[in-house]
């Protein structure tokens, strides 16, 4: 990332605003909007798919949830945040598992780039699918918009719930509201 250019931006925004960028609360400010911005877009350095290589043979063919995994994000059309939680579950095909805390990076490696809620959402199933290829995948995100709450409409506490289903979990209604309850949908 061009942290120079970032911090030249951040310059010229507090400009365009009618701030004096050179007054001593926001002389540092360029720098730490550069580094923050690092932070939390540092997911457009790495692949997802690299959590999935180590898969473990495990007797397992029923669900696997983590829930209330905790995520942010940048809205890609307002660039404020958004943060929720996820829900990820699967049901393993041959006993292949994976480490429970790769779920959770690979959320985060998906949300860390200026995205949408729905992207983040879908990216997650499609890659289980493809690296795992289990008998079924449901993602479920939750999350407040700051680009709804703080702006436009101003709805604090409105959430924006996501799904992506797939394989047993799309066809079988049992097994999806297996999911839903354990989640308390």
């Amino acid at each position: 990332m061009d942290k120079k250019k970032m911090e030249e931006a951040v310059r010229m925004i507090l400009e365009a605003i009618g701030e004096d960028p050179d007054r001593q609360g926001l002389l540092d400010t360029p720098a730490r909007v550069a580094k923050m911005y690092e932070e939390v877009f540092s997911g457009l350095k790495k692949d997802p798919a690299e959590h999935c290589k180590t898969v473990f043979e495990e007797e397992h063919d029923e669900v696997v949830l983590v829930k209330d995994i905790q995520f942010s994000s940048m809205c890609e059309h307002h660039l404020v945040p958004f943060f929720g939680v996820a829900h990820i579950a699967y049901i393993p095909k041959n006993g292949r598992v994976i480490g429970l805390s790769k779920l959770a990076r690979i959320v985060d490696d998906f949300s860390k780039r200026p995205q949408l809620q729905e992207r983040i959402t879908t990216s997650v199933a499609e890659l289980l699918m493809e690296e795992l290829n289990p008998i079924g995948v449901m993602v479920v995100l939750e999350a407040e918009h700051m680009c709804m709450t703080i702006r436009g409409v101003k709805k604090q506490g409105a959430k924006t719930v996501t799904s992506a289903v797939r394989g047993e979990f799309r066809t079988n209604s049992k097994s999806r509201n297996e999911v839903l309850s354990l989640i308390k949908f």
